[in-house]
């Protein structure tokens, strides 16, 4: 089972390798603006604070009760980004797992309806280390619609776009790690090529809460790749899969739920572009991405579906100028 540790989802296997972790938080951000400019990564503010859903057990919908895992706060049209970090026992070589990430049981790389286990064609998983992060829903080859939190039950969600209800919301997780007798071959194999670059001297390559809750819908768009797996479908051990389900309880519930302070709501986009503060690019595996989910591609996003349903924009919707751009 995960663990709750440091406001961090933490997955462990030691029957597979006793040393290796693998860890997910979920990161404050900026909501990018939502039109169809391609804007870089936004920064990251810091966690957000998750706690045992069964500790509030009185204070929650008996739905969501059910559903266990855990919950965390954010304001309605709030942005978030999945952070993932692998570790192992081998220096350089971290411990690959396989991720399923689903919006209110909506795939997240696929846009299909959730199930379980790791399929291909399309591939509807990333592998860690390789895909350090998730910002958002696949619509296409490198891009993504940012995850911005909405109340359900007002048609914003992507649930709502695709299966015509909103009914579960959050988000639902999948860990599986690769079978024993891959990773040993993985880390002999990592053995023999450190030793020889190592001999050749080459560097090293480092219920008082009303249901329904929030979900998740379409935000901006936003320059990231979902890479192809290495890895053989039958490397990955299935049977030793971990799951977890993580409500979005709307942050001005969220004292009167936990007894705590919901976090400050994060600055906007304007007002980070205004400041000069920089914004990120990311290069990572030399491969051609994932072409994104067929049933993601026409989602409408937040701006779009308010202007089908008002008849105009909301303030301040427009466009910035992002000039300090850095590369990780």
């Amino acid at each position: 089972m995960p663990t709750l540790e440091s406001d961090r989802l933490v997955f462990r296997f030691p029957q597979i390798e006793e040393k290796a972790n693998f860890f997910i938080s979920f990161q404050r951000t900026l909501r990018i603006p939502d039109t169809e400019t391609m804007y870089p990564l936004p920064p990251g503010f810091g966690d957000f604070p998750l706690r045992h859903a069964e500790d509030y057990a009185g204070k929650r919908s008996a739905a969501a009760v059910l559903r266990g895992g855990v919950v965390l706060p954010m304001w309605q049209a709030e942005a978030m980004w999945l952070r993932f970090l692998s570790l192992g026992p081998d220096w350089g070589l971290d411990f690959p797992v396989a991720i399923k990430v689903a919006a209110g049981k909506i795939n997240a790389v696929t846009g299909e309806a959730w199930r379980a286990g790791l399929h291909r064609g399309p591939q509807d998983y990333m592998v860690a280390p390789a895909q350090p992060w998730l910002d958002g829903f696949a619509i296409e080859a490198g891009v993504i619609r940012q995850f911005v939190a909405m109340p359900l039950g007002e048609g914003y969600s992507v649930e709502g776009q695709l299966t015509g209800k909103e009914e579960w919301g959050g988000l639902q997780i999948e860990v599986t790690p690769l079978k024993a007798h891959v990773w040993q071959n993985v880390r002999r194999e990592h053995k023999r090529t450190s030793r020889i670059m190592t001999d050749s001297k080459a560097p090293a390559v480092a219920c008082s809460v009303p249901e329904p809750e929030m979900g998740l819908a379409a935000g901006g768009r936003m320059k990231q790749e979902i890479y192809p797996d290495r890895f053989a479908l039958e490397d990955w051990d299935m049977e030793a899969s971990e799951r977890v389900f993580v409500s979005l309880l709307n942050a001005k519930d969220w004292k009167s739920v936990t007894g705590e302070d919901a976090p400050n709501q994060p600055p906007t986009a304007d007002d980070y572009a205004r400041a000069g503060l920089p914004w990120f690019e990311h290069y990572g595996v030399d491969q051609l991405p994932l072409p994104g989910g067929v049933k993601l591609t026409n989602i409408k996003s937040i701006e779009m579906l308010y202007e089908n349903k008002i008849g105009n924009i909301r303030p301040k919707s427009g466009d910035i100028d992002v000039n300090n751009v850095k590369l990780t």
